[in-house]
């Protein structure tokens, strides 16, 4: 008689594979813009990813969130946020693969691809802690709008060394950044923010009164804010802790329940007499936080292909070893289309996101076409890859069945964390609408024609898409309404755009068939019946 108790017919635990070198798909999408397919600080990145340790700190980070602790046992008032172990395990790792601001003062080729790899790779361990990661990489560019505080903090915010005490910033070995934007009765629209920034002495200091309706990694050491002064919405540097050791004013008022990113701690937070030093002039707010949201708005993308590949490989190994109805799920012909279908919409999102990092390696030394790819390619990145995100995660958790329902089995952590890159740093409507914005200016067009331009001539079927978009572009005074039909045809171009010259020819030719030429059927597994299923599949993952 068969045990009860033996577990048999379930997949192994996925570890011991190496995150990085098993992802063909990211190999074809660095290959064009740099040689680091055997960079050994991104091995070590993928083989610490898919490591038994890594993975068994995933979970407890989520199952046991942040605790806010506004006050000691004595009654002063401290403001702090407690985390699980497994958080600081994760972060320290993530801080001391260099993640957070290391590329801004690297003098290595190609720092900012470099990093977006290894953000792709570690994301898969656990998305939450990548914010912090994230925000702290995006502070950089805007704090270099004033020399002084850029020479105050960049070093530290470099550093890769994690420091969790609460000291006044010069005392750390390194720093984390955060940022505090929106308000309760403006959300994106920052410019109806009603905190208010006072000058308060020399050096541009101010005191900031107000609140901040999502303040995100509270218990980072710096966040730049956007608070209304005389001449307008300005930013400024806050940190919590002052020079003199003096904790700065900075009340927590509650941390969110969130759908997802459970791990990472959101608060609503409000400023007394808070203080802050200007960043950039007065009323340039806007201007000078501009360059911290398209950094954040690139790590959206990268977060987004980062969970589309973690949902991908998880549904691709749990059917290789599942069996059901005489043999294994991945033989099966219904369940080859769908896997091969979720395999190519993950290929395309890493394409464009790795696209976008080299884009940041080139503006940054003075590329102005490379600047002008960014303005286009990142608002519609962040619009498409992000959204079509949780479809994709949906699927993949189907493919495990009941067992991908099962918190265990961690495809419920993506699923909660998959609508989140669509929604920060702009919604859908906020990024399609900036795709308008960007295309008034003849260089981001010309970027883009360039870009998929590229590929011209390799297929037709692309090619039409291309005549499309552009007749669709003859109206753009009138096209809010249909804005976000127009951002999903550009991006899904310049996806094939990037498949058709730097994947395979099985890849390729099914997503064109797929995404552009109408051979769909809307929802996954439903590739024309002639694609190379397994050649597709196996691939995913060695």
């Amino acid at each position: 008689m068969a045990d009860p108790n033996a577990a048999t017919n379930q997949a192994p635990p996925l570890h011991g594979v190496n995150f990085f070198t098993s992802d063909a798909a990211l190999g074809d999408a660095l290959r064009p813009y740099a040689d680091l397919v055997k960079d050994p600080g991104l091995v070590r990145i993928g083989e610490v990813a898919g490591s038994e340790e890594a993975l068994s700190h995933a979970l407890p980070a989520n199952q046991n969130p942040p605790v806010l602790r506004t006050h000691d046992r004595y009654g002063n008032r401290i403001d702090e946020v407690e985390f699980h172990p497994s958080w600081h395990w994760l972060m320290e790792q993530a801080v001391g693969f260099g993640l957070q601001a290391a590329p801004w003062t690297s003098s290595q080729p190609s720092p900012h691809l470099t990093r977006a790899a290894g953000f792709y790779v570690w994301s898969q361990v656990e998305p939450g802690h990548g914010c912090p990661i994230s925000m702290t990489y995006a502070a950089v560019p805007a704090l270099r709008t004033d020399e002084r505080l850029a020479a105050e903090w960049v070093p530290q915010l470099a550093s890769t060394e994690y420091d969790v005490r609460r000291l006044p910033g010069a005392a750390k070995r390194g720093v984390l950044a955060g940022m505090g934007m929106t308000e309760k009765q403006g959300g994106s629209d920052v410019r109806a923010n009603l905190t208010t920034a006072t000058p308060a002495g020399g050096d541009g200091e101010y005191l900031l009164d107000g609140h901040k309706w999502f303040c995100s990694a509270p218990q980072v050491d710096v966040f730049l804010v956007l608070a209304q002064a005389s001449d307008g919405l300005s930013c400024f540097v806050v940190p919590r802790v002052l020079a003199d050791g003096n904790r700065n004013t900075f009340a927590l008022q509650r941390l969110k329940d969130k759908l997802g990113n459970r791990s990472n701690a959101s608060s609503e937070v409000e400023f007394h007499s808070t203080v802050g030093y200007r960043l950039g002039d007065e009323g340039a707010g806007v201007r000078t936080i501009i360059e911290m949201v398209a950094a954040t708005r690139l790590d959206c993308v990268l977060g987004s292909a980062s969970l589309q590949r973690k949902a991908l490989v998880e549904a691709v190994w749990h059917t290789k070893h599942r069996s059901a109805f005489g043999g294994l799920l991945a033989d099966k012909p219904a369940m080859q289309n769908v896997l091969a279908d979720l395999a190519i919409e993950s290929e395309a999102a890493t394409a464009l996101a790795m696209r976008l990092a080299a884009a940041v390696d080139a503006s940054a030394s003075g590329d102005d076409p490379a600047g002008a790819f960014r303005r286009i390619a990142l608002p519609l990145a962040k619009f498409w890859v992000c959204k079509r995100t949780s479809f994709m995660v949906a699927e993949a958790l189907e493919c495990l069945g009941g067992n991908g329902f099962v918190e265990e089995s961690g495809l419920p952590l993506l699923f909660r964390e998959s609508p989140l890159n669509s929604i920060w740093e702009g919604s859908g409507n906020v990024n399609a609408l900036d795709v308008l914005r960007a295309l008034r200016r003849p260089e981001s067009l010309d970027a883009w024609l360039l870009e998929v331009g590229a590929a011209q001539g390799a297929d037709h079927r692309l090619d039409a898409a291309v005549h499309d978009v552009l007749q669709a572009l003859s109206d753009i005074d009138g096209a809010e309404a249909g804005a976000r039909r127009l951002a999903a045809r550009m991006a899904l171009c310049l996806q094939a755009s990037l498949l058709v010259r730097h994947s395979t020819p099985a890849v390729a030719d099914a997503f064109v068939a797929s995404r552009l030429a109408g051979d769909w059927g809307g929802v996954f597994g439903t590739l024309p019946r002639t694609t190379p299923f397994q050649e597709i599949v196996e691939r995913t993952i060695d």
